[in-house]
């Protein structure tokens, strides 16, 4: 009997071996292992054996459907594979790109060239990028940024609320500021980071506005950080961005989230101005949101229209033929 267990399982795990599909190895494994099964058979013949012979072959027999069970297990795992890889030679599509009759390749669009731009320069003076949802809670988006209930810098902004939640709890962001808070909410400082990311607005589109935009913010957060480091960034980016003859210089002005708040421009070698965002000192109200000591940490913050930068740059007149897809424009970029 155990010459015969042997034999069975020597038998059972050449077939196995050799089935080359799932439902054929169902079937072998059906005919070795299952109730009426080959092994079955022989241990419904256990009860007739002498006690000691009984464990002899009991054991011989769970050898024997360990070995069968083990080679059954290992080509079901080798044909499922195979499926697999079947499958997906028989998925597959060819999106290589070939070029005839004197196409020419695609490229980034303007503003993903810039983004891209923006984001190499301030990499090269220290920051890291982040990124934040383009949909947001009002807390992220202008309670945390000192941006009070009925606060008149609120309309501004020109809001688009989501039908989420309580009404007016959710919008899409307004700017890219939230993600600040975000960063500053999860990491200790010291920070240096820019947000590059689309915002949007209740705004006509016109030469110079667009109601979905994209904006890139900078935020810093060390000890002794002051105005003077703000500036110097400030100037540091208009040269690295736009070229050594560019100057930049900053205006008072306001915003709920710096203190003191000011709006930089950029100066053309031919002297004149370009307004090109706003910028200041993170106010103590802000720090104190996002759980910093505003008597230990400073910072600064600056942001500006990236669609505004691009268009500069390139000397486009029209920020809407940005968006407009038309492929005499693109092409010339």
């Amino acid at each position: 009997m155990i010459d015969d267990i042997a034999r069975l399982a020597a038998e059972g795990t050449e077939r196995v071996g050799v089935a080359s599909t799932l439902d054929e190895l169902r079937s072998v494994e059906s005919e070795l292992l299952g109730k009426r099964g080959a092994l079955a058979a022989l241990r419904q013949q256990l009860g007739s054996l002498p006690p000691d012979e009984r464990r002899t072959i009991g054991q011989a027999l769970n050898d024997a459907r360990l070995t069968v069970q083990a080679a059954v297990d290992a080509r079901r795992d080798a044909l499922a594979t195979a499926g697999r890889a079947e499958q997906l030679e028989a998925e597959r599509l060819d999106l290589t790109e070939h070029v005839h009759g004197g196409r020419r390749f695609g490229h980034k669009h303007l503003i993903t060239q810039a983004i891209e731009r923006l984001e190499d320069v301030f990499v090269g003076l220290g920051f890291q990028v982040a990124e934040g949802p383009e949909v947001e809670d009002d807390w992220h988006n202008f309670g945390a940024l000192n941006f009070a209930e009925g606060h008149p810098a609120r309309d501004m902004y020109d809001t688009l609320y989501v039908d989420y939640g309580e009404p007016g709890s959710t919008l899409l962001r307004t700017h890219t500021s939230p993600v600040q808070i975000r960063v500053m909410e999860h990491l200790p400082p010291p920070i240096y980071m820019v947000m590059p990311g689309r915002c949007y607005r209740q705004d006509t589109a016109d030469a110079t506005h667009l109601p979905a935009f994209h904006q890139i913010e900078g935020l810093v957060v060390d000890r002794g950080i002051t105005l003077a480091h703000l500036a110097g960034t400030i100037d540091l980016f208009t040269k690295a961005y736009f070229g050594g003859d560019f100057t930049s210089r900053l205006r008072p002005a306001y915003f709920p989230f710096t203190e003191p708040s000011a709006e930089f421009d950029i100066i053309r070698p031919d002297g004149s101005y370009l307004e090109l965002g706003g910028c200041g000192m993170v106010h103590p109200n802000v720090l104190a949101n996002c759980g910093l000591d505003p008597e230990e940490w400073q910072g600064f913050a600056f942001g500006f229209g990236i669609e505004r930068l691009a268009i500069t740059r390139h000397g486009v007149d029209d920020m809407r033929d940005l968006i407009t897809n038309d492929l005499r424009f693109l092409e010339q970029f």
